[in-house]
């Protein structure tokens, strides 16, 4: 466990807290951290302290000769002792300070007075609790680490000489991949051949298929369905989407989030504080003219007010609901962001690519008298296949047989023209191309989130195109359950007003901020941050320094923008926005486990601390109440791997 009583460890370690020199038990799991409890090593030595304890109480309690009894507990005390006194021992060499130097000064105290038995008891509770905390912490990076069992051992790839079946790890970028119905793409990639259904589900949560074919992307560890693909490598093997989730979340521990810094601002002091309290209580003793009976209280009072179970309530959470996070689809780059996503009162949220689909197509089509809408379509695609403008694709996937015209110009900022036989034509948008009797419609149309082309021939008016990025089916959805969740909902987007409303609308979105640029989309950040924790959710570039200025930047799907995504402290896996209310009340209930632990964690110092001093409880009881506490908090944090209903 981390040992925030001493401040972090070093870097290299940070991803790791649950084997700092505090806690240096020999354990080593490694690959076994998945083991049955009973083949786990780093219960070996904690198991063979109780089972020594048992026999020497048991041994004491019929009358056998004291000598063996003592040499019986002797033995539990060092198997337990074993597991935490070389760490302390290593730290107070550095000059820091731990609870597991408590626990020896209360260990060597005991047995200075004759209490071999209790010291036993002591060295056996705290050596298991660690070991339960070591183990609780390794099942949750274990299951973060099983995500690349979805990566397979070995891939088909298409070479000059035939298909070669190599180790998934030496695919190369631009390789192509022969993946058969069944099989799991092994890196991400692009589909340059075939067409099939891609479940994503163990990767992006979400639980519907998606149809792929040419030039749709598909991501690493997921499961073609009934057709066989060709995928082109856009990742090398060992360094795709999947491995890239598991690097970012093994890293969230690096950062401490702020009840994690809550604990170590409590925990640090009490250190140093406990061991000038309990000198203070022998000082007292000789004073009294009774030093062992105080010593002795000195001792209980010692391992009374050690922070144990304080300096774990925070990271077995956070390792927990983090892990359980990455496995539906939310990767959370630190603690501190876990943390701050459950503190979040506003959810702002880009339009483009982020509430919509991020592909504008052709909704509607408008024609004047005389004209029909093929021709229409027509002579816009003849155009607009000579354009760069994001908004040609969607017109030529419309109009599957373009006009063939000449001396096609393009304006830019305003729209294009061309010769259509004799007839001089263009297409722009109404502030360029007067729509004449189309008038209304265009504004009917613009008032319905549209962006409209007019297609002019011969000088008159012939027909309007309504452009939209249509909204994500489930984005009503997830606003809604937002709302219910009480989070205060805002969109940002650069798009005119009128746009941008009525996506709102359709939203359920009520607080709309338009014709943003970048800069603009970070002030509103900002400005929002004096009414609470914000969190912003984007997907582009321009979205990037908005989701630098929040609390929490939500980067949609871990292949969208590098910026957004480096700029963002949370990425979601996929693009289904329903992941959005899932995260927030995970995140929500993390923290509520937290704050729970560091309540209990107090508490149980509070109360044991003057029981201590008055002699109420003697070490064993001490130490008993004080280490079941701290499995209780170990228990209570795991409970945040449990992930969130859909």
């Amino acid at each position: 466990m981390n040992d925030v009583c001493c401040g972090p460890d070093p870097a290299p370690q940070a991803a790791n807290p649950a084997h700092d020199d505090e806690h240096d038990h020999g354990h080593g799991h490694g690959d076994d951290d998945a083991a049955p409890w009973w083949r786990d090593p780093g219960l070996l030595l904690p198991l063979a302290s109780g089972v020594l304890l048992l026999v020497g109480y048991v041994l004491e309690w019929t009358g056998a000769p004291s000598a063996v009894a003592t040499a019986v507990l002797a033995l539990s005390l060092l198997a337990g002792a074993w597991t935490f006194i070389p760490g302390a021992v290593k730290r107070l060499v550095r000059g820091r300070l731990g609870v597991g130097l408590l626990m020896t000064i209360a260990a060597v105290g005991a047995v200075l007075l004759g209490h071999v038995g209790e010291a036993a008891a002591l060295a056996f509770l705290f050596s298991i609790a660690e070991a339960l905390e070591d183990r609780a912490m390794d099942r949750a990076r274990h299951g973060l680490r099983a995500l690349l069992s979805l990566i397979p051992e070995t891939a088909t790839v298409s070479r000059l000489s035939g298909d070669v079946e190599i180790p998934a790890a030496q695919i190369q970028e631009l390789d192509i991949l022969v993946v058969r119905p069944g099989e799991r793409v092994a890196t991400d990639g692009v589909v340059v051949a075939g067409t099939s259904s891609v479940d994503t589900s163990a990767v992006t949560g979400e639980s519907i298929p998606v149809e792929v074919g040419p030039g749709d992307p598909v991501p690493a560890g997921s499961i073609n369905g009934t057709g066989p693909l060709q995928v082109e490598a856009t990742s090398g093997g060992t360094d795709n989407s999947l491995t890239t989730i598991v690097t970012l979340v093994e890293q969230a521990n690096a950062r401490k989030g702020e009840r994690a810094r809550l604990a170590d601002r409590i925990a640090r002091p009490l250190v140093p504080g406990v061991l000038i309290l309990a000198a203070l209580i022998v000082v007292f003793g000789f004073l009294t003219g009774d030093p062992a009976l105080w010593t002795e209280r000195a001792l209980v009072v010692l391992v009374a007010a050690s922070p144990c179970a304080l300096a774990i309530a925070v990271p077995v959470t956070v390792i927990s609901a983090i892990g359980a996070a990455s496995r539906f689809g939310v990767v959370i780059k630190s603690g501190e962001a876990f943390e701050q996503l459950g503190a979040v009162t506003t959810v702002a949220l880009d339009k483009t690519g982020t509430l919509t689909r991020g592909r504008p197509e052709v909704v509607a089509v408008e024609t004047a008298a005389g004209h029909e809408r093929g021709q229409v379509l027509a002579v816009a695609a003849g155009l607009e296949r000579h354009s760069t403008h994001p908004l040609a694709a969607a017109i030529l996937a419309a109009a599957p047989e373009p006009a063939a015209l000449t001396e096609v110009v393009e304006h830019p900022g305003q729209g294009i023209t061309g010769l259509l036989g004799d007839d001089r034509v263009r297409v722009g948008s109404p502030r360029w191309v007067d729509p004449g009797a189309l008038s209304d419609a265009a504004d009917a149309l613009e008032a319905q989130g549209m962006t409209v082309a007019v297609v002019e021939i011969a000088g008159a008016a012939s027909g309007l195109i309504g452009i939209r990025d249509e909204l994500r089916p489930e984005a009503a959805e997830a606003v809604r359950d937002l709302a219910a969740m009480g989070y205060r909902t805002v969109m940002l987007t650069g798009d005119n007003e009128r746009t941008a409303g009525a996506l709102a609308a359709q939203a359920g979105i009520a607080d709309v901020r338009a014709g943003l640029l970048p800069a603009d989309k970070a002030a509103a950040v900002e400005s929002f941050g004096a009414r609470g924790t914000t969190a912003m959710i984007g997907d582009g570039v321009n979205d990037a320094p908005a989701l630098a200025a929040a609390d929490v930047g939500i980067a949609m799907g871990v292949s969208g923008s590098d910026a957004a995504i480096e700029s963002a402290s949370v990425a979601f896996t996929g693009t289904d926005l329903r992941l959005l209310p899932r995260a927030m009340a995970h995140a929500r209930r993390g923290r509520r486990i937290m704050t729970g632990n560091i309540g209990l964690s107090l508490a149980i110092i509070v109360v044991l601390l003057p029981l201590a001093l008055s002699g109420t409880l003697g070490l064993a009881g001490v130490v008993l109440v004080h280490e079941i506490a701290e499995v209780v908090v170990i228990l209570n944090g795991v409970r945040a791997a449990r992930r969130p209903t859909a």
